[in-house]
């Protein structure tokens, strides 16, 4: 029978539907698999441009929206940027009309974890990223002065924020390259895999018809790693290339056009990203940010065929087994012209249906959030 005794907060930095993008595709598979456990989730989200969600109330027992105050000066004071627009007096009063367990969804949803009202609270922070990393590597990549500079200050507190995690019961990191970094920091960290959306490996048999990059191409980090493709990898093939990402640079847009062989896809929604995936020969997925995980990778491995990735992209991920990794530009387009002719066969399926019954399980993941509660009256 459902546990239903059992209830916890989650604190989400934004809204979990539809589960479009990394972060908020771990949130709500993540509330899902809880849901499927019997657990009880009061979620509280903040809104900046994402509507309220009615299907959120299917799987929750209680959602409560913030709104974000962006009207602050990005480049004013020492709390980061993500966590003092996300500060909210109205989240604080909700918290303590109860003694339920808090779950905060990343350094953004923080700002309440040091208070005094919470000391004697069961908290678990989820770390998505090592935050001061992430946003150090988007200024490397970004070429906007403004930007750039916004996001090395940014990286500088929440480097010194990045304290407040010793005030948690538990972090729960999303790979263990994190796990690593947290656990020279902090104790009690937990190596927690990434929620995702797949029930079970649908990777097709026999051969697709061209080579995909796939990612949100309005971030830096994917608009850099698709113009390192065109210019590196893509112009120095003849098959068949796809694009696929909302809002793509100009540059990008330029680059492609110079290229017959390379479309590039700018309108997608989940459903057309997922069709391609399957449908692709390989999914080549490089990165220059090894922080993380990147729940792109995982999808392309529980959907597609071949997935081709860089060092960065599998480092210290677990999934290295199932990818192909190349080391540089050159190795990159022999391992892609290799593949392009090799066909899928019923034991690669089998492997890859294995491998992923005994890792990246929701329920699994799930059990291990509840088994930290079990000790918690509740």
């Amino acid at each position: 029978m459902p546990n239903y005794d059992k209830q916890i907060h989650i604190i989400s930095f934004d809204v979990p539907f539809p589960p479009s993008y990394g972060g908020v595709i771990d949130v709500y598979y993540k509330i899902k698999a809880l849901f499927d456990l019997g657990i009880k989730v009061h979620l509280h989200c903040y809104k900046y441009g994402r509507q309220e969600a009615e299907q959120l109330n299917e799987i929750c027992a209680s959602v409560n929206y913030y709104k974000r105050e962006r009207f602050s000066n990005p480049y004013f004071g020492s709390v980061p940027y993500i966590v003092r627009t996300r500060n909210t007096r109205r989240l604080l009063n909700n918290l303590i009309l109860d003694d339920f367990p808090i779950l905060f969804e990343g350094l953004h949803s923080c700002c309440h974890l040091t208070n005094p009202a919470l000391v004697k609270r069961f908290k678990m922070v989820r770390m998505h990223n090592i935050e001061h990393h992430y946003y150090t590597n988007l200024a490397k990549v970004e070429r906007n002065v403004a930007k750039k500079y916004f996001f090395n200050l940014e990286s500088k507190r929440l480097s010194n924020f990045e304290f407040t995690l010793k005030h948690a019961n538990c972090l729960l990191s999303i790979s263990p390259n994190d796990k690593k970094y947290l656990e020279s920091k902090f104790e009690n960290v937990i190596y927690l895999p990434a929620f995702h959306p797949n029930n079970g490996v649908e990777m097709l048999p026999g051969k697709g018809k061209f080579i995909l990059y796939h990612g949100n191409l309005e971030v830096g980090e994917n608009d850099e790693a698709a113009l390192y493709l065109v210019n590196e990898i893509f112009s120095k093939l003849t098959i068949p290339c796809v694009i696929a990402g909302n809002n793509p640079s100009t540059l990008l847009k330029q680059m492609v056009k110079k290229q017959e062989h390379i479309t590039l896809i700018e309108s997608t929604s989940i459903e057309s990203i997922h069709q391609l995936i399957t449908q692709a020969q390989i999914n080549v997925l490089p990165t220059f940010q090894a922080t993380g995980i990147k729940l792109k990778l995982i999808n392309s491995l529980f959907l597609g065929r071949h997935c081709v990735v860089n060092t960065p992209m599998i480092a210290n991920t677990g999934l290295q087994e199932l990818c192909t990794v190349s080391t540089d530009a050159l190795s990159m387009i022999g391992a892609l012209n290799r593949l392009f002719d090799k066909e899928i066969i019923a034991s690669d399926i089998a492997k890859r249906k294995l491998f992923f019954e005994q890792h990246f399980n929701n329920l699994e993941s799930a059990r291990q959030i509840t088994s930290l509660l079990g000790g918690v009256r509740n």
